[in-house]
Order: C-alpha cells, then sequence, then structure tokens
C-alpha cells in the first residue's frame, strides 16, 4: 500500500485544470447526468466502478455476519440490479459520492431486497461483475478483527483499494516509460520508509548524484498525488467535492 501524505489544497488554478483535463469524463459523473435514461457510455462507467469496488462490498457483506457463499451471492445480485434495472436513476445528485450512494444501496437491500427474493437469482446466474470467491474469502480473512462495524470496514477497504488503484497505475506509467527499475528501487523512499540503500548508494547504481534521485523521488510523489486526485474524481461528481473526499479517506486511514 501506498500512502504520501495529505494532499496539500490545491490553487484555484490547479483546481481549474483538474475540471478541465478530468470532470465531464469522469465515471461517475457521466452515469448521474445520464439521469433517467441510461447510455452505453454511462452503464460502462458504472461497470468499470462496480469492478474496482466490488470486494469493498463483498467485506461489508461479510462483516454483517453473511457466510461466504450467501456474501457473493448477495453482492452479485446487487450489482445485477444495479447494473440491469433502474435503480442508478434514484441516486441523489445533491450527495454526489459513489461511495455513499453504493453503500447505502446495499444497506437497503440486505434490509428489504434479499429478504423479498428469498435467494432467488434473478441474474440467472449472470456475472455483470465477475468475482473471485477465492480471492474475497481470502482477503477478507486477514480483514482486522478491531473493524467490527461493517460499515468502517467498507470504508477502510475502499480507501486502500482506492490508494492501490493509483499505485498500479503510477506502476504502469513508469514502466510506459522505461523506468520501471528505477521506480521499483525508489519505491522505499516513495512510501515514506527507509531505503535500504539510501540516496547515496543508489546514485552511483544510476550513475547521477543524490541530489538527482531526490529529484526523482519528488517527482514521483508528485504525479502520485496527481494520480490520487484524478482518482477520487472518478468517483464524486464534481471538482468541488474531491478535496473534501481526500479528507475523509484520509481520516479512515488514520482511525
Amino acid at each position: 500500500m501506498f500512502y504520501a501524505g495529505p494532499v496539500q489544497r490545491r490553487s484555484e488554478t490547479s483546481d481549474v485544470h483538474l475540471r478541465d483535463a478530468v470532470f465531464g469524463t469522469t465515471h461517475w459523473s457521466v452515469v448521474l447526468a445520464a439521469g433517467r435514461k441510461i447510455s452505453p457510455q454511462s452503464r460502462g462507467a458504472l461497470e468499470a466502478l462496480c469492478r474496482a469496488y466490488w470486494y469493498s462490498l463483498y467485506a461489508f457483506v461479510r462483516r454483517r455476519g453473511f457466510a461466504p457463499e450467501d456474501a457473493r451471492d448477495l453482492t452479485q445480485e446487487f450489482f445485477y440490479r444495479l447494473l440491469a434495472s433502474d435503480w442508478i436513476t434514484r441516486a441523489d445528485q445533491a450527495k454526489g459520492r459513489f461511495r455513499t450512494f453504493l453503500l447505502c444501496g446495499m444497506q437497503n437491500f440486505l434490509a428489504n431486497e434479499w429478504q423479498k427474493s428469498n435467494r432467488i437469482k434473478r441474474g440467472a446466474g449472470l456475472e455483470l461483475v465477475p468475482l473471485d470467491a477465492l480471492e474475497a474469502e481470502g482477503r477478507y480473512k486477514v480483514e482486522p478483527a478491531d473493524l467490527a462495524r461493517a460499515d468502517k470496514l467498507f470504508e477502510r477497504r475502499w480507501a486502500l483499494t482506492l490508494l492501490d488503484r493509483v499505485l498500479a497505475r503510477l506502476q504502469a506509467e513508469q514502466e510506459e516509460l522505461g523506468t520501471i527499475e528505477r521506480f521499483e528501487a525508489l519505491q522505499g523512499a516513495l512510501l515514506g520508509e527507509p531505503s535500504g540503500e539510501g540516496y547515496a548508494a543508489l546514485a552511483p547504481r544510476f550513475g547521477v548524484t543524490e541530489s538527482t534521485v531526490k529529484s526523482w523521488v519528488h517527482r514521483l510523489r508528485q504525479r502520485y498525488r496527481e494520480l490520487l486526485r484524478e482518482e477520487v474524481a472518478q468517483t464524486v461528481s464534481g471538482p468541488d467535492e474531491v478535496q473534501d473526499e481526500l479528507r475523509h479517506l484520509f481520516r479512515v486511514l488514520a482511525s
């Protein structure tokens, strides 16, 4: 897991750049903009979000006391209804965040719809969002036991998933740039952990000065923060919500 520390408040110019570069094409804003007429674009955006954060819901359901098989069926049925019906039209645009919509939707589903369905799979076994049962349960078994409340576990898992996605994007960029060896060597410093080699030892390894190594780390951290804001932007409805969502996620990780 990567955590580069709190993201500093950006300037107004930076926020405008973020809005122009990201918003209008973010997953959740596309879904909300579709309103009551779900388009192929908005459906694809919603499915992408569900694929990214499905485990957060699975962990929530498990922590509510459901057995692994039931939790998988519940999560799959929830996604089926979300993607194949008009549930999304009920999203309150004033609340904005996909995280909140997803959690509230699952809470309502567990309280009402699942009991009514009596375990009838209306999806007829169709997996719109494939769930790996072995992976899900393997991950759940190592979740911290002190997070007894299901909603707290959901939010922590959501935050960690988001950070993992950001780190994966940064790593993919470095691979494309041909600097993956450097990236792997700098990950310790990038994560805020003491480097086994240290800046001074890394410098001759790459044939550069120690100040150059420090500059590389600085740029990587800066790019990470940019990607973090972009990833958060995918799950909120407007640029004004990004900073608040970041603060919330950092509070979750610190608790």
